[in-house]
């Protein structure tokens, strides 16, 4: 269905979709699915969301693009805003959360140079990490798979283990500059990072004049029921990179930092064409809109609780299907007891829309405006899946 003309370089379900309403996607045929991939974490408000689609549609009709040779009081509104809810103080706008990262590690060694240490521009990683699929961002993730035929590895990243803190301690060398972590890891198979984990990975910059970059373009706006996933932790970085959800579905992203952090991203160092562009900031501002209104993450935080309940008990009444369900918010991992790749079709055989991530985990990444009833729905469909995956085990087993 693709055709050849594309590149080759996605293994696409056979699906394709006219149109959405909230959490629903339907499809060419009329086909209605539950979407609890949310385009990765990407439609953070759903599909066809009436502010979102009123702000784009609204500011479409007046300018699209000038260029960042101008002011653009939409990225002034936009930066101001994210700052004000963060630990930030200056913010840059990019196209895509790759562009984030690039510009965080861009952000991190600059800092040191101007500080008169450009030998500092070594990052510390973490395994199972997702940064991107630029040439810098696949060296900081460090997985062969996304590594592999394309050159050399970029040079500056040392991966450590999740979540070993000793080692990225004996990791610190003369030539470090900063350490980059996802509180929450995605793509890695829904990890959250302990708290007190990041609380000593915060003294380890502090002690060894690092800066500490939080990556928050999955698990950041609202995803784990506050603003960003850190501030569980109350463990502020120096540096962060946001992207996804931010948008709600248009393209966007964003790198954020405190001054100190910022002080060598000066005028010509840096920039962008699309990135910050109106249509972007009339979104991201819509966004937000909605995610900051009084009550909304609390909700999402109740919501979530329903969800993971739900999901304990068909763990317990599937072992054979599911080992154990991970996360926090609504960004929550069945760990399965077989391949996630069975699990994830017998889920799309019910009509529900999940995503596989590594360590043999499904995501489950529905809007954050998803209902209680839909919520119960999507149960019912997992429940489903398991269930048939549980009756063939027990079929094969008999024979």
């Amino acid at each position: 269905m693709s055709g050849s003309a594309l590149y080759e370089t996605f293994a696409r379900a056979p699906l394709a979709f006219d149109h959405g309403e909230g959490t629903w996607l339907v499809t060419d045929k009329g086909e209605r699915y539950l979407d609890f991939a949310g385009g990765i974490a990407v439609n953070s408000l759903g599909h066809g969301h009436p502010h979102l689609v009123a702000a784009l549609t609204e500011q479409a009709a007046k300018l699209w693009h000038v260029s960042n040779l101008y002011e653009i009081p939409g990225q002034s509104r936009l930066g101001e805003r994210l700052a004000d809810a963060t630990f930030a103080d200056k913010v840059f706008f990019t196209n895509s959360g790759a562009e984030a990262l690039e510009c965080a590690i861009k952000t991190a060694r600059r800092y040191h140079f101007v500080k008169g240490h450009p030998e500092r521009f070594r990052v510390i990683t973490f395994e199972g990490a997702f940064h991107g699929r630029t040439l810098a961002t696949i060296a900081a993730g460090g997985q062969y798979k996304y590594l592999e035929g394309f050159g050399p590895k970029v040079e500056g990243f040392d991966q450590v283990g999740f979540d070993d803190i000793d080692a990225a301690e004996k990791a610190i060398t003369p030539e470090t500059a900063a350490i980059l972590i996802e509180p929450v890891q995605g793509e890695g198979g829904i990890r959250p990072v302990p708290t007190q984990s990041l609380k000593r990975l915060r003294q380890l910059c502090d002690q060894h004049g690092l800066l500490l970059i939080y990556d928050e373009v999955q698990c950041g706006i609202g995803r784990t029921g506050k603003l960003f996933a850190h501030e569980w932790s109350g463990v502020a970085p120096d540096i962060m990179a946001i992207a996804k959800g931010i948008g709600g579905g248009f393209p966007m992203g964003a790198c954020l930092a405190t001054d100190e952090a910022a002080v060598g991203m000066t005028a010509g160092v840096h920039g962008t064409t699309f990135g910050g562009n109106p249509l972007a900031m009339a979104v991201g501002n819509a966004v937000l809109d909605v995610v900051l209104e009084e009550g909304f993450l609390e909700d999402v935080q109740r919501k979530a609780l329903l969800m993971k309940q739900g999901l304990a008990a068909i763990a317990d009444e599937f072992p054979d299907v599911i080992e154990d369900i991970r996360g926090t918010g609504l960004m929550l991992g069945l760990k399965c007891a077989m391949p996630n790749t069975k699990v994830n079709m017998a889920l799309r055989d019910q009509h529900l829309l999940a995503v596989p991530a590594g360590d043999n985990v499904i995501r489950l990444l529905p809007p954050l405006t998803v209902t209680d009833a839909e919520i119960h729905e999507a149960l019912n469909r997992i429940r489903a899946g398991a269930k048939g995956l549980a009756d063939a085990i027990a079929v094969a087993a008999a024979k």
